[in-house]
C-alpha cells in the first residue's frame, strides 16, 4: 500500500535547529526510508518550508531537496494541504504564531520553550482543547544515548537512594559573526524571549525529573558575563538577558541537586553537558553519548593532602555503563511520537502539560532572581498542570 502524504509546515526552517536536527536528522530520514509506519498505513510527510529570508530559506530547500518553500507564514497556514504546523522561529513571538495555527486548523509541534508566560500557555492549550486538535512539544535531550544510560541505570537501582545530583552545562558562544556565531543574537535580547534561562531550564526540568524524580522547590542566581555582542552584521548590540545561571534544587524525595549553565565557559570536564547522580550504593555519571558508573565497591577512600599530590587518577575508578540501547535520534524520536499521536491518537508524553511544567521550572528560577529566595515548583504547575490537548 502507497504512503499515504501529511503536510507539514517547518516555520523558522533556516534556524539551525530546524537544520541540523528537525530536518537533517528526523523530518528528511523519514521521507528517504519511505514515510513513518503507524498501524495500518504508512505516513509520508509532506513539507512547506517557512522562514523570513528568501534566499538563505532557498538554499535550504535546495540542501535537502525541497521545493516547496514561501516567505509568507499567513499563506502557508491558509493551505489545507498542510494540517500540521512545526514551530522553530524566534521564542518572543512562538505564542502568537501557535495562536495563529490552531485558529487556522493546524495540529501544532513547537520547539521549546512552548511559550514565555505560563498564561499564554493556558490559552492556548484549551484552544487545542476546544478545537479538537493536537499539541506537543520538543523534549529532546532525555533520549540523548548518556542520559538514556544514566536514566536506565538509576532505574535499576545500582545507585541505591538517590542523595545528590549535579548538572553541569555550558561552553564558549563566540559574539563576532567571523568566527562563525553558533547561536543567534536574538538569544541575547529580552524582549525576543532570549535568557539562558528560558531557552535551556525547559530542557533540564524533564531531564532531572525524567532520571532523578520531581522538583519541590529552587533557588537560582542569573547573570550576564558578557554584556556586548556582535549580532549578524557585525552590529554591536547590549546583552539586556543573562546568558549564566546556577540553580540549587530540592527534589520532593528530599535529595538537593544543582544546576550550572553558561554560555561563558571553557570546557574542561568530560562533555558540554554533565550529569552526576550519587546514591547510597553508587554514582552514575553521563555526557551526551558516554555514562559511567562506580559501585560502593569500587568507591576509593579518598585522602585530603594539601602537603602532597598522590597523583591519583579519579577516573579509573569508573566503568562504563554495561547497558548500551540502540540510539535513535531524539528528535527523530519526538516527530516519530507526535504524527502517530495525530494519525492514531496514540499516548504522547510531551504534550501542553510537560511542556507548560518545562516553562514552569524557568519561571520559578526566574523568580528567584527577582525576589531572592526559595520558590516552590507548585507556584507554577499548580497552573500548568490543567490543560492536556489532544
Amino acid at each position: 500500500m502507497p504512503a499515504e502524504p501529511i503536510g507539514i509546515i517547518v516555520n523558522g526552517a533556516t534556524s539551525g535547529i530546524a537544520n541540523r536536527q528537525h530536518l537533517a536528522q528526523a523530518l528528511m530520514p523519514i521521507i528517504a526510508e519511505g514515510g513513518l509506519p503507524t498501524g495500518d498505513r504508512t505516513v509520508l510527510p509532506k513539507l512547506l518550508l517557512v522562514g523570513r529570508n528568501p534566499g538563505r530559506l532557498k538554499a535550504v530547500a535546495e540542501r535537502f531537496g525541497l521545493d516547496a518553500w514561501t516567505t509568507d507564514l499567513d499563506g502557508a497556514l491558509a493551505d489545507d494541504r498542510f494540517p500540521l504546523f512545526f514551530d522553530a522561529g524566534h521564542t518572543g513571538g512562538r505564542a502568537a504564531r501557535l495562536r495563529a495555527a490552531l485558529a487556522a486548523g493546524k495540529h501544532v509541534y513547537t520547539e521549546k520553550p512552548f511559550v514565555t508566560e505560563i498564561s499564554d500557555g493556558l490559552e492556548i492549550g484549551r484552544l487545542a482543547v476546544e478545537r479538537g486538535l493536537k499539541l506537543g512539544v520538543v523534549e529532546d535531550k532525555l533520549f540523548m544515548p548518556g542520559p538514556t544510560k544514566l536514566r536506565l541505570v538509576c532505574q535499576s537501582g545500582q545507585v541505591g537512594r538517590i542523595v545528590n545530583f549535579r548538572l553541569d552545562f555550558g561552553y564558549w558562544i563566540f559574539s563576532h559573526p567571523d568566527g562563525g556565531l553558533q547561536r543567534p543574537s536574538w538569544n541575547y535580547r529580552k524582549s525576543d524571549g532570549g535568557s539562558m534561562i528560558l531557552d535551556m531550564y525547559p530542557h533540564w526540568r524533564y531531564l532531572v525529573e525524567g532520571i532523578v524524580g520531581p522538583i519541590r522547590r529552587v533557588v537560582t542566581a542569573a547573570w550576564t558575563a558578557i554584556p556586548e555582542r556582535l549580532d549578524e552584521d557585525g552590529v554591536p548590540y547590549g546583552v539586556d538577558t543573562d546568558d549564566s545561571a546556577a540553580t540549587l534544587v530540592e527534589l520532593e524525595n528530599g535529595a538537593f541537586g544543582t544546576i550550572t549553565s553558561t554560555w561563558a565557559t571553557r570546557v574542561k570536564r568530560d562533555d558540554l553537558l554533565v550529569f552526576q547522580v550519587d546514591g547510597t550504593d553508587g554514582s552514575a555519571t553521563a555526557g551526551i553519548h558516554r555514562c559511567y558508573v562506580q559501585s560502593l565497591a569500587a568507591t576509593p577512600r579518598a585522602l585530603f593532602d594539601p602537603n602532597r599530590d598522590h597523583d591519583r587518577d579519579y577516573h579509573a575508578d569508573w566503568s562504563a555503563a554495561s547497558y548500551a540501547p540502540p540510539f535513535t535520534n531524539g528528535y527523530r524520536m519526538g516527530w516519530e511520537a507526535f504524527i502517530r499521536h495525530v494519525v492514531t491518537d496514540a499516548p504522547l508524553t510531551a504534550d501542553a502539560t510537560a511542556g507548560l511544567r518545562d516553562v514552569a521550572l524557568a519561571k520559578a528560577c526566574q523568580a528567584s532572581v527577582e525576589e531572592e529566595r526559595w520558590i516552590p515548583l507548585d507556584r507554577f504547575t499548580s497552573m500548568a498542570d490543567r490543560p492536556r490537548a489532544g
